[in-house]
């Protein structure tokens, strides 16, 4: 099988079932959001890695990464039920909430803002954060006109509260505290 088809170079693609839609229709904006947040958790996993992974992120991650898959692949289809490819439901939003209140078990509890950063590793889950809000507006956006079920965009939401927890515990695996929002003073 080639990797390319030919069939996109007037602009439209395929959605799972056959349909054609145009390249930057609201379906492909919110499913290739999702691919690119799973691009991001991937280069976010290598740092990790390279930071030396307190060991508990990296199964996390990739199950996540794998749940994304499965959320692009219900995106990608306007009949999800029908197609076999609702594969979330309220069991992985439970998972995240579950992770989320685990993790901030191990953290000091957040008493103000903090600013995105800190190591390499923490700061690209920050962007993947950022993205995942972003799929999560995309998301509600396709729903406007088509037909989503809600636990998409319940995923996202916890998701990207998860990935807020996630930067932080990578900051204090490797020793960097969190960095507080310090409010700019009015020019005199």
């Amino acid at each position: 099988m080639k990797i390319y088809t030919r069939t996109g170079d007037q602009g439209e693609t395929s959605l799972f079932g056959g349909q054609r839609v145009a390249k930057d229709h609201d379906r492909i904006e919110a499913y290739g959001t999702i691919d690119e947040l799973n691009a991001v958790l991937g280069v976010a996993q290598a740092e990790l890695a390279a930071e030396g992974d307190p060991g508990e992120l990296a199964p996390l991650l990739d199950r996540l990464q794998h749940q994304l898959f499965d959320l692009g692949a219900e995106l990608a289809a306007p009949s999800p039920e029908k197609q076999g490819t609702d594969l979330l439901g309220d069991p992985q939003v439970e998972e995240l909430e579950s992770e989320i209140d685990r993790l901030e078990e191990k953290l000091p509890p957040l008493t103000q803002f903090i600013l995105p950063g800190g190591t390499l590793a923490a700061s690209h889950l920050h962007v993947a954060r950022c993205v995942c809000r972003r799929a999560e507006r995309l998301i509600v956006a396709l729903g406007h006109h088509e037909a989503v079920r809600d636990t998409p965009i319940r995923y996202v939401n916890r998701l990207a509260d998860l990935l807020f927890v996630v930067a932080r515990v990578a900051n204090q695996a490797a020793g960097r505290p969190d960095v507080p929002w310090q409010k700019t003073t009015a020019a005199s």
